[in-house]
């Protein structure tokens, strides 16, 4: 966040030198070869309220720069479209749909942090440190888990952290984890990954009957 002129604080300083590590820079360069990518998931979200996550698998498409679907549920129950301005979440059962805008005119917590949704896919350091600061670095076997930390105060206090794991043999997304402000998490395994597989532009662009009711969330906030 930008406050005019007023001069940078000790620890802003701190994090602006702060390099990256070696291996998320070359994870890093490696997510420029990719232009497309799909892959099976396994969605595991915990709740404080339950005593068992809730386990769904389905499927993802992604698409650069920053075009991605899910779709989770056999049959879909929930699919999510990010185009480049706007977010669709459809609700194929009830026959709803909400959108999420992009644009320069929206602004707030919700459009912050909708945006954090890219974190597995950083085109390069500039992406990364422009949304994160890195908080922990692990590692299991030959899976990196990469903590982030979101810089927004306002996306920060409505997600906290960001896991994100690769392998570091091949630089392949394995996971992502998002840790929510109310304690809950949401975490996707990825498996059978395809690396630019052609994928029909069609998939960014659902199209919704007249049966859906369209509700925008962020305008009602």
């Amino acid at each position: 966040m930008i406050l005019g002129a007023a001069p940078l604080t000790n620890a802003a300083r701190a994090e602006e030198k702060r390099e990256i590590p070696p291996l998320v820079s070359a994870w890093l360069h490696a997510q420029t070869n990719i232009q497309t990518w799909s892959a099976d998931v396994k969605q595991i979200r915990s709740l404080k309220t339950l005593l068992q996550p809730l386990t769904a698998t389905g499927h993802v498409w992604f698409a650069a720069p920053n075009k991605f679907r899910w779709e989770i549920g056999q049959p879909p129950q929930t699919i999510a479209v990010r185009k480049s301005d706007e977010m669709l979440v459809i609700y194929p059962p009830l026959k709803r749909a909400e959108r999420y805008s992009f644009t320069a005119q929206a602004s707030g917590p919700w459009k912050e942090t909708l945006a954090l949704l890219e974190a597995g896919f950083p085109r390069n350091e500039a992406d990364l440190n422009r949304q994160f600061s890195i908080a922990t670095l692990t590692f299991s076997n030959d899976v990196c888990q990469l903590s982030l930390q979101p810089k927004s105060p306002s996306a920060r206090r409505m997600m906290p952290q960001i896991s994100v794991a690769f392998g570091t043999n091949d630089f392949i997304l394995r996971a992502t984890e998002l840790h929510f402000a109310d304690g809950s998490t949401m975490r996707n395994e990825f498996s059978n990954p395809r690396l630019n597989p052609p994928i029909d532009p069609a998939l960014f662009e659902p199209k919704l009957g007249a049966d859906y009711t369209i509700v925008e969330p962020m305008k009602q906030r």
